[in-house]
């Protein structure tokens, strides 16, 4: 299986054209928040109809730049992932959206503890699978993927224990967006593609090999 994987969208889908064949030849696409810029379901709509285009299969859930109408919509669609999980043959998938506090009262923030319930009813639905991909726009706290300009690490206590707890093989997160990169908790993949318009997006390969998560360039 393989599931191409971005976030951090803000509504600007020009970066969707270069990367035609990898969307179009892909099981699944998966978009892990923040489809728009503060904006609603209209703008978040907008953004899905650019995406599919090149693949109808689609898992998303919103982020903290989100309104909370894209919650619902995406709920009406049947392709939330938010508190939610869903299998493909042996390999589940599930998440959590919005983002635990900011500084900067954005749109769709959560309690640490709601992102703590969120992931388990999403993990439950999911947990006989035999591989786990985890997608959490807010990232794992003390990792390459959670580092502001300023080097203080932002990202969520609960998303890293539940990830030492849980040990999903893989874990796609976001909302920093300077923090690009990849790391690992444990044994668990984690990484952060960053803003989509900056160029790169994450592949996830899962095969009798194994699983196998790489960040990727546009060029």
């Amino acid at each position: 299986m393989k599931i191409i994987s971005f976030g951090d969208v803000h509504e600007d889908t020009n970066n969707l054209i270069k990367i035609k064949s990898e969307l179009e030849n892909a099981d699944l696409i998966v978009i892990s928040g923040d489809l728009t810029n503060y904006h609603g379901k209209s703008e978040a709509r907008k953004v899905l109809e650019s995406i599919k285009r090149y693949n109808k299969r689609l898992l998303v859930q919103y982020g903290n730049l989100d309104q909370p109408d894209v919650n619902e919509y995406l709920t009406g669609e049947g392709i939330n992932l938010h508190g939610n999980g869903y299998i493909f043959e042996d390999i589940g998938i599930f998440g959590c959206g919005g983002s635990s506090p900011t500084p900067f009262n954005t749109p769709s923030e959560i309690s640490e503890s709601d992102i703590e319930k969120y992931l388990v009813n999403g993990y439950i639905k999911v947990k006989d699978a035999k591989c786990k991909i985890m997608v959490c726009h807010t990232p794992p706290k003390d990792t390459a993927i959670d580092v502001i300009r300023s080097g203080l690490h932002v990202g969520s206590s609960v998303v890293r224990d539940f990830i030492v707890q849980y040990k999903p093989d893989v874990c796609i997160s976001g909302h920093i967006h300077e923090s690009r990169g990849k790391d690992k908790v444990g044994d668990t993949i984690v990484l952060n593609a960053g803003m989509f318009r900056d160029g790169w997006y994450i592949e996830v390969m899962i095969d009798k090999k194994g699983v196998s998560a790489m960040l990727k360039s546009v060029t």
